[in-house]
Order: C-alpha cells, then structure tokens, then sequence
C-alpha cells in the first residue's frame, strides 16, 4: 500500500509527477514545449528504473519481472520515439535553450529519485553510474530533438545497448517480447483479402 500510494509517501515520486502535471495543465506552456516535456517523461523518467531492472535480467534474474519490464519499456521507448517525430514537424520551435533546459531539469529529478531508490551501491550499478546512464539516455533524446549533447557522457551500462540490439526470440526458449509488423503472414486470409470468421485461436 506505501508503494501504491508513492505519490503521497516519497517525495522524490511526487517531485515527478507535479513536473509532469504541470506542463500538461500549464497554459503558459506552448505545444511544442509541453511535447518536449512528454517525451522526456516518456524518455527519461522512465530510463533509470527499467535500467535497475534489466540489471537483474543480466544476472538470469526473475525472469518474468524482466520479461514485462522488456514490454514495458519498448512501448515507452515508442511513445518518446512519437513525440520525437511529431516534433520534427512543427514550424516554430522553441530555442536550443530552452529545449536543453526543458531535459536538463528533468534529468535533475529523476537524478534525486535515484539517489532515493538506490541508497546501497551493487555490482556493476551504483549512484554515479546511473546518474551518468541519466545523463547519456538525455544526450540521446537532445539528439533526437535535434540539439548538440549537453552532458557529453558514455553510456556506463553495456548490458543496455545489449538490449537495443536483441534479435528475435527462438519461440522454443522463452515467451516472445518482440511486436511483429502486419505482413503476408499475419493472420488466416492475409494474402487473399478474404475475411474469416472460423479462424482457430
């Protein structure tokens, strides 16, 4: 119940979740500003915890907390890649300032969240270097906001990119976490346009 009601309960959550809110319900806040902040909620926020977690899928631990975290952050790391296009799109954009300032300070809280969650120092992941991946997975999302990297780091976590570079799963190992794109073997009728309705499930 503590956890559940994290907002309430640790500080450094609702530290979170107020700069969230408040760039979806400023009304000073531009589109484009507050699309910037959505993807450095989607982009960041999220970053160091589903890092903590791969962490234990390095070590062949809880399989099926890493396996959910896997899908888990591949839709988050969509939801950033869209507000990354969407962006690329608008006019009038703010300034480079403001765009770094804008993930610099969200780079900051999520900084102070995990001093918070991770107090004791583990293998291979500690304090610095996850406030250091903070600051990597950052650069990228400037990057990709087409700005200069503000932080200029290595990513500490070699495990990560590993991650980024998985291929598709042997059906045979383990459940399978990659999404698969409509083709012509997606589905009874795929190839002839006929629509069926005693497919087998």
């Amino acid at each position: 119940e503590f956890l559940f009601n994290a907002i309430e309960n640790l500080p450094c959550v609702a530290k979170k979740a107020r700069w969230a809110m408040n760039w979806i319900a400023s009304d000073s806040a531009t589109f484009p500003e507050r699309l910037i902040a959505f993807a450095a909620v989607e982009g960041i926020f999220f970053s160091g915890s589903f890092a903590a977690i791969f962490w234990l899928k390095k070590r062949g631990l809880m399989p099926g907390l890493t396996f959910s975290n896997e899908l888990i952050s591949r839709d988050e790391g969509m939801h950033c890649d869209f507000a990354c296009l969407l962006f690329k799109h608008i006019i009038q954009k703010p300034s480079v300032q403001r765009i770094t300032q804008i993930i610099v300070d969200a780079v900051s809280i999520e900084q102070e969240f995990l001093t918070d969650a991770l107090p004791v120092a583990m293998i291979g992941m500690n304090n610095d270097l996850m406030s250091q991946y903070i600051e990597f997975v950052a650069d990228r999302l400037l990057v990709e906001l087409d700005c200069p990297k503000h932080y200029n780091v290595e990513n500490p976590f070699d495990f990560m990119e590993h991650i980024s570079l998985e291929g598709k799963t042997n059906f045979f190992e383990k459940k399978v976490g990659e999404y698969q794109k409509w083709g012509v073997t997606c589905g009874v009728g795929a190839s002839s346009g006929v629509f069926s309705t005693d497919a087998d499930f």
